[in-house]
């Protein structure tokens, strides 16, 4: 996989619960974490990136959005499988492994 001008980086689940929730609903990340009884920094740091979003807080979200928890663990999936794909230090790991079937 080579690296262009075009390439976007993968967005965090925090950023689409912003920007596609939040936002457009007009509440803050402190008024949902009141509402699905977590801590704000929480719901902060989700939106950050700062944090991995859990089955727990994809469960929560679900009840307050009208989603599903598999929506919210589907985004966190996708966005890790994301980066591990352009991490080049992983990807030179994985190079190095050979297939058990090819190591008996």
């Amino acid at each position: 996989m080579s690296k262009s001008a075009t390439t976007i980086d993968p967005i965090c689940p925090g950023e689409i619960l912003k920007q596609e929730f939040l936002a457009p609903l007009g509440i803050s990340a402190t008024a949902l974490a009141a509402r699905i009884s977590v801590p704000p920094n929480r719901i902060t740091r989700l939106i950050k990136g700062e944090v991995t979003l859990t089955a727990e807080t994809a469960t929560l979200l679900s009840a307050a959005l009208s989603t599903t928890p598999d929506f919210w663990m589907n985004l966190q999936l996708h966005y890790d499988l994301e980066r591990a794909a352009r991490d080049q230090a992983l990807r030179a790991r994985v190079r190095k492994i050979r297939p058990l079937t090819e190591a008996a």
